[in-house]
């Protein structure tokens, strides 16, 4: 399985960007694709998980409707739209897939792009 995410930069506040997860490898129906982030000194924290059976989504509380999960027909893209973005959330934003587990969990997650750096700063 290979995951490459794209799509981060420098952004102003209140600014938006959307990243992409490109897929490929991985054969399975069932799984999740969910997004991470870490910032500089912190630990990892979950994002939001979209569940490719049934387009089932899950937010990190701090979303708070800002953020959105979403795929391409053929699944081989996921997405993460990110509006209003705030200083806070200048991290560096992981993909991963999940075979089965709890969907904030980052250690249930068994594959893991590269990650692509978000820097929200005016």
């Amino acid at each position: 399985v290979h995951l490459v995410e794209s799509g981060g930069g420098l952004v102003q506040p209140g600014g938006s960007l959307r990243l992409s997860c490109e897929r490929s490898g991985y054969t399975f129906g069932m799984y999740t694709m969910g997004w991470f982030r870490q910032a500089a000194g912190k630990e990892r924290e979950f994002v939001a998980a979209l569940g490719v059976s049934n387009g089932a989504t899950m937010y990190g509380d701090y979303v708070n409707g800002r953020f959105t999960i979403s795929r391409d027909s053929a699944e081989n893209l996921f997405y993460l739209q990110m509006n209003n973005l705030k200083r806070e959330d200048t991290a560096v934003y992981y993909c991963a897939l999940l075979v089965a587990g709890t969907w904030t969990n980052d250690y249930d997650y068994e594959y893991w792009g590269q990650g692509t750096q978000v820097t929200v700063s005016s």
